[in-house]
């Protein structure tokens, strides 16, 4: 039962908090770091490197120290950039050791930049972005159209309806949409962009939603450099929100799965809305399910219209490339978007905490306890300490949670820690947590692993261990770099929520000059009883 509930914390959050990040930023290696159940690492290893995709001459784990600035160095000179009179930044990685090229569309907008009431929206906007456009999905765009703004104008008057408590008159509504639904249909041509990117050869299509960015990404041949220019921008150029009302029934579908039907989704997103009570890191990614119900397409259309603005976007392309080509060719496909004024950011700080806050969801469930601390955001100088905790604590059967909870206590049959939850671009958090082990109850757990988190407080750690984990995360840094899809997710990634980069390596050397007394005093700052947030989950009375 309880690698069942594994399986569904991982499947949470990937959707939810989408750890996806971590197979692509600083130190971690596939995304498995940050939840690294050892009979998930080939479902999460395949759902990082997708088929066909080529690879560097990648260093092995064990390249000398002296050996590692010489590469990336490789790698930096291999990269160059150039930005759009409209803002749209592009970044390209030359490397021709296979005729491939990797494409990403980093958008720097998530769940934390959605409205009050509006939860939902960049998830929503990541499904349509897959519909097509006026010219692609379609046999009538003009006829479509028209029964698009009756289905807009029917939801409306049901929505009215509702709220007067008109019965008669939603059923009469009800009837009508669903004719219009399917008139509407009609004109649908069903996945044709996707097919369109199959038939040329393209693989990996996908996107991923995340409470800090929402990115679309895959790969190509390298002769097909322009249709990839031509379908990207026409899907964001000119986007049509079709299938919107059938999509919603998905999205609810999926929240129900993720969330309102697994106990792991519901503790989470209880724990967060706890853990904060002003950031919008509280909200889920999916977003709840009344605001699910009431989003319009208009609301998706204004969504759209505010963050994917061109110097909101960041193109990210690694392969078998030209540069001045790809300038040449975005210059005439991207060019033709509009710059828009600066996109807003969140401007709701999360005061601090000043006093140990708790939860408890009882779900038919194994025991589950959870601890989250505040930590700052990704550009604070010590995020990179807070990484190096996370490693010690959970870097596999060698890590301080397993070692001590699983193999010596044996109170727990499964302990993990990492930074960066749900998002990294705000102050966030720094969680652990624990599956007890059969007899063992919540509270010989929370003590068991309280206890290692006050070591890391009272004893310095060794100097061999953090020499350990360093190497760890260089080799996972490494990692990331040996694919072209690693490197364009990364090298867009950073650029954004950093401003620049090339910061990605500028982290082994920030790792280098992490001391022991930098673990203890950050430790000590951070794993107080006035910045604990405690989760329970526990099985249904």
């Amino acid at each position: 039962m309880y690698m069942a509930q594994l399986r569904n914390f991982w499947g949470y959050l990937m959707e939810s908090s989408k750890f996806k990040k971590s197979a692509v930023k600083r130190f971690k290696k596939i995304a498995i770091d940050k939840v690294r159940w050892r009979s998930l690492i080939a479902v999460a290893f395949l759902f990082w490197n997708f088929s066909g995709l080529a690879t560097f001459a990648a260093p092995q784990d064990n390249m000398p120290p002296s050996s590692i600035e010489p590469y990336l160095n490789r790698v930096k000179e291999q990269i160059t950039e150039f930005t759009l009179d409209n803002g749209l930044k592009f970044i390209v990685l030359e490397n021709h050791d296979a005729p491939v090229i990797s494409f990403v569309t980093y958008a720097n907008v998530g769940g934390v930049d959605e409205p009050d009431g509006k939860t939902g929206v960049a998830h929503f906007l990541e499904h349509l972005a897959f519909k097509g456009t006026k010219k692609i999905g379609t046999t009538n765009y003009r006829a479509e159209a028209k029964e698009l703004k009756k289905l807009d104008r029917l939801f409306g008057d049901i929505q009215q309806a509702r709220e007067s408590g008109d019965n008669a008159k939603i059923a009469k509504l009800s009837d009508d949409f669903a004719a219009v639904q399917s008139a509407a249909s009609k004109y649908v041509k069903q996945n044709e962009y996707g097919n369109i990117v199959d038939t040329a050869g393209g693989v990996g299509l996908n996107a991923a939603t995340s409470a800090d960015y929402t990115s679309y990404f895959y790969s190509f041949p390298a002769n097909k450099l322009e249709l990839w220019m031509s379908l990207e921008s026409e899907r964001f150029l000119q986007p049509v929100f079709r299938e919107f009302y059938k999509e919603k029934q998905v999205i609810l579908e999926e929240r129900r799965l993720r969330t309102d039907n697994s106990p792991i989704g519901k503790m989470i997103e209880e724990f967060l809305d706890t853990s904060f009570t002003t950031h919008p890191y509280k909200r889920p990614v999916i977003g709840y399910q009344e605001d699910i119900n009431n989003l319009t397409r208009d609301d998706v259309r204004k969504f759209f219209q505010a963050y994917y603005a061109p110097n909101n976007l960041t193109m990210a392309i690694a392969g078998d490339v030209d540069p001045q080509a790809v300038e040449n060719l975005a210059q005439t496909y991207f060019g033709r978007f509009k710059a828009q004024p600066q996109v807003a950011t969140v401007d709701k700080p999360e005061p601090p905490q000043t006093e140990t806050r708790e939860v408890t969801v009882e779900f038919p469930s194994q025991p589950w306890y959870l601890e989250g601390y505040h930590i700052p955001a990704l550009s604070h100088p010590d995020y990179a300490v807070y990484e190096v905790i996370s490693e010690l604590l959970s870097s596999g059967r060698t890590s301080r949670l397993y070692k001590s909870l699983v193999e010596e206590k044996q109170v727990a049959l499964s302990a993990q820690g990492f930074s960066g939850f749900p998002g990294d671009k705000y102050p966030n958090l720094m969680m652990v947590y624990a599956l007890t082990a059969p007899g063992i109850s919540i509270d010989e757990l929370a003590i068991a692993l309280r206890a290692e988190i006050e070591l890391l407080k009272s004893e310095p750690v060794k100097s061999t261990e953090l020499e350990q984990v360093k190497t760890q995360l260089k080799a996972g840094l490494l990692r990331t770099l040996d694919s072209n899809m690693g490197m364009a997710r990364i090298l867009a990634e950073y650029h954004a929520k950093t401003g620049d980069w090339r910061n990605i390596f500028n982290e082994l050397t920030k790792l280098e000059t992490i001391t022991t007394e930098d673990i203890q005093r950050v430790a000590k700052k951070t794993f107080t009883a006035e910045n604990r947030t405690i989760g329970r989950l526990l099985p249904s009375s």
